[in-house]
């Protein structure tokens, strides 16, 4: 009966070390998951239980292969779209993203007596340095009556002046983080002033329904023309019209600017009409609706 008193320490040694043992592997299988999703801390505990164990990381890596503790490629994406990348709000704008544009029309009102009220329109390009500074090249074309004592002094029955300009002028926003805007402008450049006088001037006409026949119509029978140099200077209303972050780039403006035009003084016979005598200078008021973007 000695034998099982002894059998019994040891069985219960056997019993300890087998549950400790156990206990250990449960607890490892565990923890294994949680070091596999914790990204290059977990990479790194593994690493160094396999320094441990005599075995070195770079006897089974590939020489291809990016390290797996370094996620190289999502940090490449996160570059590209959201972290200055190209495409990314943090990102520097091109060229292309500073073009600015413009088209706007309206009438004119006169300062000078060679010419009276008529009509215009204005198309632009340039570049936005900023939100508050811009830069535009701008094509303008006006159009407005000549006033009675012009007109009877050649003894023409009619008549208009044309004037069309490339200027550069500068735009300078006095609110560029509001939705609504005032700002400046004004520049200068050439300007084309051509004086035409018409009469009625019977000519033929053909249309497919009703064959040939003799119309009378308006045409020009005496003009002259000066180039000269000018500036204008004004200012204005603009409506931002939102955009996903409030950054739209179109814009609703409203403009009145003053057109000084240095066109000489002229005492002409227009084309055999009769004398007449035009002051030196072209003051005019042009008022523009149009957008930008």
């Amino acid at each position: 009966m000695a034998f099982p008193s002894l059998i019994s320490p040891v069985q219960r040694a056997i019993f300890v070390a087998v549950a400790l043992l156990f206990a250990a592997s449960f607890a490892n299988a565990q923890s294994a998951p949680s070091q596999d999703q914790s990204g290059a801390t977990g990479y790194s505990s593994s690493q160094a239980g396999l320094s441990a164990s005599g075995l070195q990381l770079t006897d089974f890596s590939l020489p291809d292969n990016p390290d797996p503790g370094t996620p190289a490629a999502s940090g490449g994406g996160a570059g590209q779209y959201g972290n200055g990348g190209q495409y990314g709000g943090g990102g520097k704008h091109g060229l292309l993203h500073n073009l600015a544009f413009e088209v706007g029309g309206g009438f004119n009102a006169p300062q000078s007596n060679s010419i009276t009220y008529g009509a215009q329109f204005t198309v632009g390009g340039g570049l936005n340095f900023s939100k508050r500074f811009a830069a535009l090249i701008e094509y303008q074309f006006l159009d407005a009556k000549l006033p009675g004592y012009l007109i009877a002094e050649t003894g023409a029955s009619g008549g208009h002046a044309h004037i069309w300009s490339f200027t550069v002028d500068p735009v300078i926003s006095l609110f560029p983080k509001s939705s609504n805007d005032v700002y400046i402008t004004g520049g200068g450049g050439f300007y084309r002033k051509v004086t035409s006088f018409t009469d009625p001037v019977a000519s033929l006409y053909c249309d497919y329904f009703y064959g040939c026949g003799y119309v009378t119509q308006n045409q020009v029978v005496g003009h002259f023309s000066s180039n000269q140099g000018g500036f204008n200077v004004g200012g204005g209303y603009q409506h931002r019209l939102g955009g996903m972050y409030g950054d739209s780039k179109t814009r609703l403006f409203v403009e009145a600017r003053y057109i000084d035009v240095n066109s000489p003084a002229v005492t002409t016979q227009p084309n055999g009409l009769g004398t007449t005598t035009v002051a030196a200078g072209t003051k005019i008021i042009p008022v523009d609706v149009g957008v930008r973007w």
